[in-house]
């Protein structure tokens, strides 16, 4: 990521490369009673450092509600953390930004699980850390065991740490229902523990009593995995390793042992499209639940990641525009005679998309903040027609690099820039 990132510092050094000039909405901008666009605010590097609030964010969410602590526009707070329920991360952000949250607004890695209702009723080892098990049933699941669950029952399994190996032998202490899918909500407190059972039950389909299946075949499990991010920013200097870390292990482990790739049912967290594309849904509902009857066809997604907040919105600005060239095309076929409009014209896409009904949304903007991941200050490399084929890629080994995917629209300093820059875009202010 270093060569790449450093390609888009300009060279004076300021942290606006292809960024239109950013200054306070004047007074006498339309004040739309309806607003026509929604933002998505990723929150580790944007909002907080850690538990540190980020100054310019409270004063980007002072522009962003009335007199009374009514948003003017549709806001959703989309993080890949997935170690607390919304209500609780609803909280954090209203104690921080000093305005009211609710957890309709808050989307977690995991709230698109909810969606996966064939696994709901299924017996599933859910790994990560936090009230995983009230996480796992809030989303709809109801029969889950954690991994220390497994750890308790099967306790001759979990054998690296010396300290924590059973004294006398022993046999399953619970009798647990077989495994039937893996969800990987985070990284893990005891990682060596985690990736141990985890293999055990890919490598036994679930019945831990049993040995390894003596041939590996192409097909294990079902495994759903939630937030990618290989890195992402606290109090520290440099970025700490993330869940995305994690699964780089379990992958390469499972394939040094099978030889085969480790499969995923579902990948979910930014950049997944099916991610923003749930987030999406939440606008419209909120902006519904307001009474906004203009349609939301403008989504501005403010992050400080390349590999996950500006690819993923990338990657869904992507399919919106591939969504309304299929509509034009069936729309000129039409008037052709050679043709009917679809009733769903994502029918041939992903199953999820049904499930959410079609987005009113025809574009996602990145924005590029400079408070977190990503680093302004990084020396530019000497041939930059190079960076591209230097670049190391932080993103997940499921998501193909695309150097368009890493382009933000804009770059800025902080999230109240990003916000003062998009009001300028909409020609959107108030006379407050």
């Amino acid at each position: 990521m270093k060569a790449f990132t450093a390609l888009m510092r300009p060279s004076s050094g300021v942290c606006s490369r292809r960024v239109r000039r950013v200054v306070t909405p004047a007074r006498g901008l339309s004040s739309q009673l309806e607003p026509g666009f929604g933002l998505l605010f990723d929150i580790d590097g944007v909002l907080v450092r850690g538990k540190t609030p980020i100054p310019a964010a409270k004063r980007a969410f002072q522009k962003l509600v009335d007199a009374k602590g009514q948003f003017l526009v549709p806001v959703v707070f989309v993080t890949n953390a997935g170690n607390c329920l919304r209500q609780k991360k609803a909280d954090q952000l209203s104690h921080i930004l000093g305005v009211p949250i609710s957890q309709d607004q808050v989307m977690m890695s995991h709230s698109p699980l909810r969606m996966f209702k064939k696994f709901h009723d299924k017996h599933v080892l859910v790994s990560g850390q936090g009230p995983v098990l009230d996480i796992a049933k809030n989303v709809g699941f109801t029969n889950v065991v954690s991994v220390d669950m497994l750890r308790e029952s099967f306790p001759l399994l979990d054998m690296v740490d010396h300290n924590r190996r059973p004294k006398l032998p022993s046999s399953p202490l619970v009798t647990l229902p077989r495994v039937e899918a893996v969800v990987l909500f985070g990284e893990p407190i005891r990682w060596e523990t985690n990736l141990q059972l985890i293999v055990d039950v890919l490598l036994t389909s679930g019945n831990l009593s049993g040995s390894y299946e003596s041939r590996h075949t192409h097909t294990h499990l079902p495994l759903l995995a939630c937030n990618m991010d290989l890195m992402w920013m606290a109090e520290a200097h440099s970025p700490r390793f993330g869940h995305g870390t994690f699964m780089v292990c379990l992958e390469s482990i499972y394939k040094k042992i099978t030889g085969q790739d480790l499969k995923y049912e579902a990948l979910m967290g930014k950049p997944s499209e099916l991610t923003y594309h749930y987030a999406e849904f939440l606008i419209r509902e909120q902006a519904s639940e307001r009474g906004w009857r203009q349609p939301i066809t403008s989504l501005y997604a403010i992050g400080d990641n390349l590999m996950t907040d500006i690819y993923g919105a990338n990657l869904y600005n992507r399919y919106l525009e591939e969504r309304v060239a299929r509509k034009s095309r069936a729309v000129a076929n039409v008037g052709s005679g050679s043709g009917t409009i679809p009733r769903d014209l994502d029918s041939e896409s992903n199953g999820w998309e049904s499930e959410l009904a079609s987005p009113s949304a025809t574009s996602c903007k990145s924005i590029l903040v400079c408070t977190g991941v990503y680093n302004p200050h990084l020396e530019l490399p000497r041939d930059a027609g190079r960076s591209v084929t230097e670049t190391v890629f932080h993103g997940h080994r499921d998501f193909c690099f695309d150097p368009a995917l890493v382009e933000p629209e804009s770059i800025v300093p902080d999230v109240d820039a990003a916000v003062q820059l998009i009001f300028q875009m909409e020609e959107f202010g108030s006379e407050r």
